[in-house]
């Protein structure tokens, strides 16, 4: 019987079930990844922002500032300016679309001091042609106008550096003033308001000088000379010409000059040195007048040759 307990005894097998070790985690391998992706998206905007120009950021910063507005109304953005994408799309696959104007370069215009003078050089023969049409205009009035038959060869016209020289000589028994005075003769008087009213339809501004031969003035006690006696004549005449249709305004500067510069110089008392000069001042002169010589020349020969052919088109009132 007590062998029969043995075999019927049961058989314990212990077994020792070890530890498992704790799970290897994976979050650094997951920031490790944010860390490249950000990197490589760094490293992708620095390359985006050194490869495009000014307005191509101009057009994106527009865009994600307001989409809808640049989607609606154009400009920057909706293919005024450059696009990542061809056609300003946002399909990688697709090469065709609206043709970026901001891929074409603008022209611009760039002001050299080669470029500047080249340009100064175009605009002052442009004016010294409508001096030219204003002189023609002059003399083709004057010429129709019998009144002047007998006056022809006391005007004189040439072109100086400060512009058109309408110049009216005294001739011996025609004297444009009394003598010794400034008091206009009547002919003169018809002269100069013709030509007030020829000049008024040009915007270009005058210059008046008066000018004497070397006659001793006698002054007596008052001290007046050939100084006070050629500027009363050039006031003089600037009141004919104003009454001809010449604004005041146009006038920048009337003088008298004596007879420092004579017309005849190897024979200063001839009567041709006594005169009144009429300068119709082109740009430039009258840019050194306002002491503005550097400044951006834009002379008025466009508005010159306009005034002249809308006055030889249309009639005109004859002014006495």
């Amino acid at each position: 019987m007590a062998g029969d307990a043995k075999k019927l005894q049961p058989i314990i097998v212990k077994k020792i079930k070890k530890g498992g070790h704790a799970a290897h985690g994976g979050a650094w391998k997951i920031a490790y990844a944010d860390f490249v992706t950000a990197m490589m998206a760094f490293f992708l905007l620095m390359w985006l922002l050194g490869s495009t120009t000014e307005g191509d950021r101009k057009g994106i910063q527009d865009y994600f500032n307001n989409p809808i507005k640049v989607s609606m109304m154009g400009g920057s953005g909706s293919g005024d300016s450059s696009s990542v994408v061809k056609g300003g799309g946002q399909d990688l696959t697709r090469s065709t679309g609206q043709v970026k104007r901001g891929d074409v370069e603008a022209e611009r215009k760039s002001y050299t001091l080669q470029a500047l003078k080249a340009t100064r050089a175009q605009q002052a023969s442009a004016e010294a042609e409508s001096l030219k049409m204003l002189k023609g205009r002059v003399e083709s009035k004057l010429a129709n106008d019998p009144r002047f038959n007998e006056l022809k060869a006391q005007i004189r016209f040439d072109m100086t550096t400060d512009g058109l020289r309408i110049q009216i000589v005294d001739e011996q028994n025609r004297p444009m003033f009394a003598t010794g005075s400034a008091v206009v003769q009547p002919y003169m008087r018809e002269l100069l308001r013709t030509i007030g009213g020829v000049l008024a339809e040009v915007p270009n501004k005058l210059t008046l000088e008066g000018h004497t031969d070397t006659a001793a003035f006698s002054a007596g006690a008052s001290g007046y000379s050939n100084w006070e006696l050629s500027a009363d004549r050039a006031n003089a005449s600037r009141r004919e010409l104003i009454a001809g249709g010449l604004a005041d305004e146009k006038v920048l500067r009337v003088q008298g000059l004596a007879a420092s510069s004579l017309f005849d110089r190897e024979q200063p008392l001839n009567p041709v040195n006594r005169r009144i000069s009429i300068i119709v001042m082109n740009r430039e002169a009258e840019d050194r007048f306002h002491g503005s010589a550097d400044t951006e020349v834009q002379p008025p020969a466009l508005e010159v040759a306009t005034a002249l052919a809308e006055s030889a088109s249309s009639p005109r009132a004859d002014t006495r």
